[in-house]
C-alpha cells in the first residue's frame, strides 16, 4: 500500500506544480474486475499521459482505502451502505461518493467434474450446493436438470471467497433474487451458506477448483477461462442458458438502475437477478469504481479521473471479451458518460440518491 500512496503523492505534487509528463490516477478494491483495470492501464498508456495504478485486494479493502483517502477510487462489486456512504461522503468534504460501473462481467459457476463436460443447474439446486444440503454430484435435483449424463457419485466440494468479496455479495443477492426459499440468508461481503471451502480472492477459489476433483465455485468468466474449468449453463427460469458474450449482453441491456436521473449510478441487482428472460444471461457483475463526485483534496484529481474514465468508455471497450467481460451497450455508455462528465462540479449536499 505504501507504493500506491507514494504514487499518489508524486501525481498530487506533479498536478500541483504543473509539472512532469503524466498523471496518475489510483485506485483499489475489487479482483473481480482487476484484469479490466489492466486492460485499461494499457489503453491509456496507449492513448493518453494518464498512469492507473491499481490493486486488486477485495472490495472491502477497496472502499476501506478509499474512505481513508489513500486512492482515488474504490473498486467495489457492491454499493457502499450504512456507515460507508456517510465516511465516503466525509472523504469527499461533504459531497456524495458516486458509483460509476465502468466494467461488467458475468460470473461463472465453474466446476471440475471429471467426464462431465456439459452441466445444467438451476438457483435452487445452485442454493442447495452451496448450503451443503445437496452433496453429491449425482444427487437427483442434479440429475434432473441433466438427463443423459452420467453423473459421478463423487462428493461435492462447494468453494467460497474466504475473505470479504463483492463477488460473494453479488453471487448471494442472486441467490435471494432467484431462489429465496433456499437461500435464506442476507446477501453480505462475507459467506453466509454453511460448509464447504474457502479460499482468498478470485485467483483463490480458480487455483482451488482446478486442483480439486468435484469442486465448484462462483467467480468471474475470466479467471474460470484461465484454469480451463468447467462452466456450468444455469436455467434462470425459461431454460439452460449458456454463459457467452450474446446472453452476458443481452441481460446487460436490460439493466436499470435504483435512482432513474441520478448521477450515482448503482444497478438495481434485485431486478437484474430475478430476470426470466429467454437466452439472457443475468448473474452479472457490474463492479464499480467509488469517486467522490467532487471534494478531492487536489482538485485535479476530478478531472484527471473524468480524462481516464472517458478513454476507458471509448477506446478501453475493444479487446474486453477476450479477458472475460462484456463490452458495454451504447445507451449504457452514454448514460455513464453523463455521470463521468459531471465529476468536479457538485458542491456540498446530496447529489445522487
Amino acid at each position: 500500500m505504501a507504493a500506491v500512496s507514494t504514487i499518489a503523492a508524486v501525481a498530487l505534487l506533479s498536478a500541483c506544480s504543473g509539472g512532469g509528463d503524466s498523471q496518475t490516477v489510483s485506485g483499489e478494491g475489487s479482483t473481480a474486475q482487476q484484469k479490466a483495470m489492466e486492460h485499461f492501464s494499457q489503453v491509456l498508456t496507449d492513448n493518453s499521459d494518464i498512469v492507473l495504478d491499481y490493486t486488486g485486494s477485495g472490495s472491502g479493502d477497496g472502499i476501506k482505502k478509499f474512505i481513508a483517502g489513500d486512492v482515488d477510487f474504490a473498486g467495489s462489486d457492491s454499493a457502499l451502505k450504512g456507515d460507508e456512504i456517510t465516511q465516503a461522503k466525509e472523504r469527499c468534504n461533504g459531497n456524495d461518493a458516486w458509483h460509476l460501473p465502468l466494467v461488467a462481467g458475468p460470473v461463472a459457476i465453474a466446476y471440475n467434474v471429471e467426464g462431465v463436460d456439459n452441466l445444467n443447474l438451476n438457483p435452487t439446486v445452485l442454493a442447495g450446493i452451496f448450503d451443503s444440503k445437496i452433496t453429491t454430484w449425482n444427487d437427483p435435483a442434479i440429475a434432473a436438470l441433466n438427463p443423459g449424463v452420467t453423473l459421478p457419485a463423487e462428493d461435492i466440494v462447494p468453494v467460497h471467497r474466504s475473505d470479504s468479496s463483492g463477488t460473494t455479495d453479488n453471487f448471494q443477492r442472486f441467490l435471494q433474487a432467484s431462489a429465496p426459499q433456499a437461500w435464506p440468508y442476507e446477501h453480505s461481503k462475507e459467506f453466509q451458506g454453511k460448509g464447504g471451502s474457502g479460499a482468498a480472492k478470485s485467483t483463490g477459489v480458480g487455483d482451488t477448483v482446478k486442483k480439486t476433483p468435484g469442486s465448484i465455485t462462483y467467480v468471474e468468466w475470466g479467471f474460470a477461462t484461465e484454469n480451463d474449468l468447467g462452466v456450468a449453463a444455469v436455467d434462470f427460469g425459461a431454460g439452460p442458458v449458456k454463459l457467452t458474450n450474446e446472453t452476458a449482453g443481452k441481460a446487460l441491456d436490460t439493466v436499470k438502475f435504483k435512482t432513474p436521473g441520478s448521477k450515482d449510478l448503482v444497478v438495481d441487482t434485485d431486478s437484474l437477478y430475478a430476470s426470466k428472460e429467454a437466452g439472457s444471461y443475468p448473474l452479472l457483475l457490474t463492479p464499480y469504481s467509488i469517486v467522490c463526485s467532487a471534494g478531492y483534496a487536489d482538485e485535479a484529481t476530478s478531472n484527471t479521473l473524468k480524462s481516464a474514465f472517458t478513454e476507458i468508455l471509448n477506446q478501453g471497450q475493444d479487446g474486453l471479451a477476450e479477458i472475460g467481460y462484456v463490452a458495454l451497450p451504447q445507451g449504457f455508455k452514454t448514460t455513464l458518460q453523463g455521470s463521468v462528465d459531471a465529476l468536479g462540479q457538485a458542491s456540498g449536499g446530496s447529489n445522487s440518491q
